[in-house]
């Protein structure tokens, strides 16, 4: 129960800024023990912090499911839809993985993908209409462990918008439909895996909450791509370590 609260804790922080909560998680089991395969531990996490999006975002999200903002739920039905197709695929062929020297490395380069995007969005502007196919990609592809889903979403976004409040936003509304079908999906396939996690998918609500209140009070003063580089070198030296051990 522990293990689950403090990976709560972990997930309800990262999950909005421009780091992998994936990552963490996966990198965290070397240290904390856990029976289940680390990504699907960390994809039934997003449960939690879905839950704060909703109550968060609550007037926005009544104004979609009202069909009083046709605009973003038909974006969010075409990203979805992207994200899934191409997100599904790819966790089937990562969801075995044991925490390796591999998997290790494959954080390590997505990291550096994570931080290279961070840095380098400068001075691209593209079409709205293209948005929801650009933003399902990257976030369907942000699956890899250690390719931020949140930094992904919000580069895609920042390629047609500007203002950074709307950007958060979208990006974290536009996980909403895919972690509830992740999470059904999981939890059919093993209802044991969410038993299990529930203290941490609460934690991670509670803890989603506090810090998305955090992250729109100093939207415009953070700068994550030193701590991307940081967690990129620390996946390096764990898979190192692991092919000595």
């Amino acid at each position: 129960m522990l293990e689950t609260i403090l990976f709560g804790i972990i997930q309800g922080i990262f999950e909005w800024i421009p780091l992998s909560s994936e990552a963490i998680i996966i990198l965290s089991t070397s240290i904390i023990q856990i029976s289940s395969s680390p990504i699907e531990a960390a994809l039934i996490l997003h449960f939690g912090t879905i839950l704060s999006i909703l109550v968060y975002f609550r007037k926005y999200c009544i104004k979609i499911i009202t069909l009083k903002d046709k605009k973003i739920l038909k974006f969010l039905t075409i990203s979805t839809i992207i994200s899934l197709l191409i997100g599904f695929p790819i966790f089937l062929l990562l969801k075995d993985f044991t925490l390796g020297p591999n998997l290790l490395i494959l954080m390590g380069i997505a990291l550096l993908v994570t931080g290279y995007i961070r840095k380098n969005n400068k001075n691209i502007h593209i079409k709205s209409k293209y948005l929801p196919f650009i933003s399902g990609i990257l976030q369907g592809l942000s699956i890899i462990p250690g390719l931020s889903r949140s930094s992904s979403t919000i580069f895609g976004l920042s390629l047609g918008m500007k203002d950074p409040k709307k950007i958060l936003t979208i990006s974290y509304i536009m996980s909403v439909p895919v972690v509830l079908v992740s999470t059904i999906y999981l939890s059919i396939n093993n209802l044991l895996l969410f038993k299990n996690f529930l203290p941490g998918i609460g934690i991670a609500f509670i803890i989603g909450l506090i810090t998305l209140h955090i992250i729109f009070s100093i939207i415009n003063k953070i700068d994550f791509f030193k701590f991307i580089i940081i967690f990129a070198i620390l996946s390096f030296i764990g898979a190192g370590i692991t092919i000595i051990i």
